[in-house]
């Protein structure tokens, strides 16, 4: 009950400043993998259907990002059912892949192809990186945006699974 009750309040707190799906534009941006096949985000969603995602959009030349990491892999080590979609705006694919190699991040990883101005970052109002979300196993949105890995409603939304 008491787990209901927290879920209930996050969501009613949340309802308000918060988008519960992705709009087209940017379930319809195209992404790269590690292998340099290109995934649009819709496609990459539905490879995770069922499971609970936590999405970090983040890039190796980013400070704050970088600093969070540790926090995210506590999270990994707590939470294993949890997919981690890390979602690269690095200036170009190698240094993408260079950073999640030079970094250790283990996790599903997409490069994002149109960059910070292109549709999947402008249709999520991407405004700071680290951006932390949480999508539930029905596809919807629960955490619409957190700027660092250790913000209380990560916590408590992965708690109550």
């Amino acid at each position: 009950m008491k787990k209901l009750l927290i879920l209930l309040l996050l969501s009613t707190a949340f309802s308000f400043s918060q988008q519960k799906q992705f709009p087209e534009k940017a379930l319809n941006d195209t992404f790269l993998t590690l292998e340099g096949a290109e995934l649009t985000f819709s496609k990459i969603l539905e490879q995770y259907k069922g499971k609970t995602i936590l999405i970090d959009v983040w890039a190796g030349w980013c400070k704050d990002c970088v600093g969070g990491l540790p926090k995210v892999k506590k999270l990994q080590d707590k939470y294993k059912d949890v997919v981690f979609l890390f979602l690269s705006l690095d200036k170009t694919p190698q240094s993408w892949k260079n950073a999640v190699q030079a970094l250790e991040i283990k996790g599903e990883h997409y490069y994002i192809k149109s960059g910070w101005k292109g549709a999947f970052c402008s249709g999520i109002e991407l405004d700071w990186i680290p951006r932390y979300m949480i999508v539930n196993p029905e596809g919807k949105i629960t955490l619409y945006k957190a700027i660092t890995a250790d913000d209380n409603n990560i916590k408590t939304i992965l708690e109550n699974l």
